[in-house]
Formats: C-alpha cells, sequence, structure tokens
C-alpha cells in the first residue's frame, strides 16, 4: 500500500499542496510493504512519477522532482524503534546536504517464524524557489526470524551498487558478533557513540580497535573522538607558547577528571571512553609507549591518598580513586590518572584535563575545562600563571556530528590512532 503525499492519492497526481519552503525537509511519498522485492517495486514508483502539482501564489503549478541524487548508501543499526525514529529525525534534516539511500534495520523474535516489515518514505528538499527538488529515499525494516539474524542478507539487496556504504550503530553495537562482522565486511564507513555504551565501556573500544586489523578499508568515526576536537585545540595551544614547547617532550603526569553519578565512582560503574581517548590522543601524538595500562588504584597504593577512613553508619561511602596507568616516552615515564568526581552533568564528561612537565629544574603545569559554550586554558610556570584564556568554541550538537561524519571520506589517522592507543591503555594483561 502505497500513498503519494504531493497529491493525496495512492499513485494519483491531482490535487496541490502548499509549496515546501526552501531549505525544509519534506515527506514526498510513504509505502508499507513486506518483501524485499516489493520495497525495489515501490522506489521505482516514486521515480516513476517525478513531477508533482502545488500551489502558489493562488494559482495550481507544476514542479519537477529531481530524480533521486543518492551519494551514498546509509544503514542504521537501531535495537530499539525509538532509536530507529530518532535516527530518521536526523537524517530527514541532513537530506539536502546529504542524500541517501537510508535503510534502518531493526531485527525482532529472532527465534520466531522468518518475516519483514518494510515501511519505505521519500523525502525532499528544495534548494530555492526555481530549483528542482533534491529527494533522497528512507527505508525502515524490521525482521523477525531467520531474516533478522543475518543483517548482511537482508541489506544488501538493497544497496544502491557502486555507492560506498556507511553504517551508523547508534546505542550498544554488537560489534564482536557474526551478523555485525558479515555486515561490516562490505562497509566503508562506521560510526559509533562511545560515550553512550554499558559499564566502563572499555569491552566495546577493544572491539572497535580490532575492526581497522579485521577490515583494511574501514574508516571509523567515533561522537566521543569527535566531541574532543575543542579540548584538543585548547590544549595544543598551551604548546604554542615558546617557553612551553621544549616542556612537550618531559611530560611526567597526565591527569583526567570525569563526571560519575554513581556514589562510589568505583571502575565500570561508569562510562569511561571519552576520559581514555584524551590520554590515548596525546600518547599518540607524542608516540608514547604502554608501560602499565590502567589499572584501579587500591587504597595505599600509588596515587591513593593515605590513611582512608571508613565511612560512619549512614554517611555514603568515599568516591573510589580512579584508574592509574604509566606510559614512556623517550627516557620519561608517565603516570596516567584517570579519577571519578560526583557531578550532574551525564556520566563520563570530562571535566578537567591536567599536564605536569618537568625539565631542567623548572615546571609546567596546563590546565583545561570546558563547558557548553566554552573552554578554559590555565598554565603556570613554576607556580607563575603565564596562561589564562578562554576560547568559544560551543559543543556540536548530534545532527552536526552525523553531518560531519558523513562528509569525511576515508581513513583518518588521527582518529585510528588515538582509538588504537587508547586500546593499549585499557589492555588487560
Amino acid at each position: 500500500m502505497a500513498e503519494d503525499l504531493t497529491s493525496g492519492g495512492a499513485g494519483g497526481t491531482g490535487g496541490a499542496v502548499a509549496p515546501p519552503q526552501p531549505g525544509e525537509p519534506t515527506l514526498r511519498w510513504t509505502a508499507h510493504v513486506h518483501s524485499p522485492s516489493d520495497v525495489e517495486r515501490e522506489l521505482s514508483r516514486i521515480w516513476a512519477q517525478p513531477d508533482l502539482t502545488v500551489a502558489a501564489d493562488g494559482q495550481t503549478v507544476g514542479r519537477h522532482i529531481a530524480a533521486r541524487t543518492s551519494v551514498m548508501n546509509l544503514v542504521v543499526v537501531a535495537r530499539q524503534p525509538e532509536v530507529g525514529e530518532h535516527a530518521a529525525h536526523m537524517i530527514s534534516l541532513l537530506t539536502g546536504r546529504h542524500p541517501s539511500r537510508t535503510l534502518i534495520v531493526q531485527s525482532a523474535d529472532p527465534d520466531g517464524p522468518t518475516w519483514l516489515d518494510a515501511r519505505i518514505q521519500a523525502y525532499c528538499v528544495l534548494p530555492r524557489a526555481d530549483a528542482p527538488e533534491t529527494c533522497s529515499e528512507l527505508i525502515f525494516l524490521t525482521a523477525g526470524g531467520e531474516a533478522g539474524r543475518h543483517l548482511s542478507a537482508l541489506v544488501a539487496p538493497l544497496l544502491i551498487h557502486d555507492l560506498p556504504v556507511t553504517v551508523w550503530w547508534p546505542g550498544e553495537p554488537l560489534l564482536h558478533a557474526a551478523p555485525a562482522l558479515e555486515l561490516l565486511e562490505g562497509t566503508d564507513r562506521l560510526i559509533v557513540d562511545g560515550s553512550s555504551w554499558s559499564g566502563d565501556g572499555l569491552d566495546r573500544l577493544r572491539q572497535l580497535a580490532d575492526l581497522y586489523r579485521r577490515f583494511p578499508r574501514l574508516s571509523v568515526r567515533d561522537f566521543a573522538l569527535v566531541r574532543q576536537s575543542r579540548w584538543r585545540e585548547a590544549i595544543a595551544t598551551v604548546f604554542d607558547l615558546p617557553d612551553f614547547l621544549p616542556f612537550l617532550t618531559h611530560i611526567r603526569r597526565i591527569s583526567v577528571t570525569y563526571g560519575t553519578r554513581d556514589e562510589t565512582g568505583a571502575p565500570g560503574t561508569t562510562n569511561v571512553v571519552k576520559p581514555v581517548y584524551h590520554v590515548g590522543w596525546i600518547a599518540s601524538r607524542l608516540g608514547m609507549s604502554v608501560i602499565s595500562p590502567l589499572h584501579p588504584i587500591e587504597p595505599g597504593g600509588r596515587g591513593a591518598v593515605p590513611g582512608p577512613r571508613r565511612p560512619h553508619p549512614g554517611e555514603r561511602p568515599p568516591l573510589h580513586r580512579g584508574l592509574h596507568g604509566r606510559l614512556r616516552a623517550h627516557t620519561n615515564d608517565i603516570g596516567v590518572f584517570i579519577r571519578p568526581v560526583g557531578s550532574k552533568l551525564r556520566a563520563g564528561t570530562t571535566l578537567r584535563v591536567e599536564i605536569l612537565a618537568e625539565r631542567r629544574g623548572s615546571e609546567m603545569r596546563a590546565d583545561v575545562t570546558a563547558e557548553a559554550e566554552n573552554v578554559h586554558v590555565h598554565a603556570w610556570l613554576d607556580g607563575v600563571q603565564a596562561m589564562d584564556r578562554t576560547f568559544r568554541t560551543p559543543r556540536r550538537n548530534d545532527i552536526d556530528l552525523l553531518g560531519e561524519a558523513l562528509e569525511v571520506g576515508g581513513r583518518d589517522p588521527l582518529s585510528m590512532e588515538s582509538i588504537q592507543m587508547a586500546t593499549k591503555i585499557v589492555e588487560v594483561r
């Protein structure tokens, strides 16, 4: 069953609708079918009737819809219906910038009989009042039974050949499972958000890094790492100062503080992917190696506050002291500390990055913090403040991050090396 939204009738062309506003996505077609062949047939129907009727200045006029302008295949793996609907909304807002054939895939009842439910939509955007519309396709696929267990077999027939394939996996990607590996075999780019993973997120981080080895052409884009670009730029400005540049090869300590809502802050209770990425980026840029991977700081151990006391009855227990590891650069050993602090911000949010360096009897300390609109940088040389800067760099929202991820092609060396180094830092030994 299909309905042409430009006419109000199934497959008809009569009637008129108000003209779309330039830049605003408009739903032009919707259909509901139950087999892959029916999906292809409905897609053909959409583009077989490229003319529509609109009302403009009180008169009924025709407008031509440009042929579909897909520049890629976008596959969204959504484990819950609400995740798929949210993804569809974001993608519709990017129609004019990144027209694609988008498949939003969800599996259900894997042990039941095989079935398929497909909902097809066409979104169009008017670049300007006198231009043809740019349109792309959005296909919701919900599969049960055997069909739902083989994502690659479900998706492959509906991809546009000779166009790159991007897989966006919101939420918890099952990167080690056979269906995911089969799907990624034919994928050019993978988009994830490591900050949304459950627990501490480190097992999935290791799986993510392993994909570089399994799939030599695969490019990975992690929103958790991309969001930190404003932090990276701010940290780099410290060493733009001539007096501070020599300290870059004499770092002794890297400390990252992150927010937690867990009353104990114990390892495994809060996602620490973003704090680990900060360390991974610094270590990969400066050619550091891992001497000792991150491990929990035990009471009385290195980095712990001496003489911890037990809480009184009814009193909240003290926060865990975090994680500690050791890196090496040239002949220098670098202590790494990742510590939780109670915060109302989203759990796992980076609150502070501190860098301490010592050279020829002098000490340099840098302190970087951020908020919604600004990043603050402070630095001291032998206890005397030498830098106090605030950079206006607003956080990017998920739509901006997705749009940027769809634009970037090929492997990004910074991303790949930061992810791989972050994995080495959390490697289990």
